[in-house]
């Protein structure tokens, strides 16, 4: 059974960086490509970050490219999200995904692309 972990949300200021990581469990990690996304209270799931299974490949939602870094440890079994320069409309549930896909990162932006999902770390912007 495939398990995600995320850990290092929490409540910041505005303008402040958070790095978000994801433990994957129960899998071969090295063959999921990843995801980042996050919900708001009362909107719908939404894409923020993707890369592919050697980490040399990523894609950013428009909202958060300059912004924000995924990365991967695949010896260890995690997947990261550098967020900088926080904004308010960043608070929201952050979710990390995992596909067992061939698809590019720039395909994944889409929450049916993923096969397993982590229960979410609420990130809080405050201004």
């Amino acid at each position: 059974q495939v398990q995600l972990v995320e850990s290092g949300g929490g409540l910041v200021q505005v303008g402040d960086s958070l790095r978000l990581s994801c433990a994957v469990s129960g899998g071969t990690f090295s063959q999921y490509a990843m995801g980042w996304f996050h919900q708001a209270p009362g909107k719908e799931r939404k894409f923020v970050a993707a890369i592919g299974q050697t980490g040399k490949t990523t894609y950013y939602s428009p909202s958060v490219k300059g912004r924000a870094t995924i990365s991967r440890a695949n010896s260890e079994n995690i997947v990261y999200l550098q967020m900088n320069t926080l904004k308010p409309e960043d608070t929201a549930v952050y979710y990390c995904a995992a596909a067992e896909t061939i698809l590019a990162a720039a395909l994944l932006t889409t929450t049916a692309r993923y096969d397993y999902w982590g229960q979410g770390t609420q990130v809080t912007v405050s201004s």
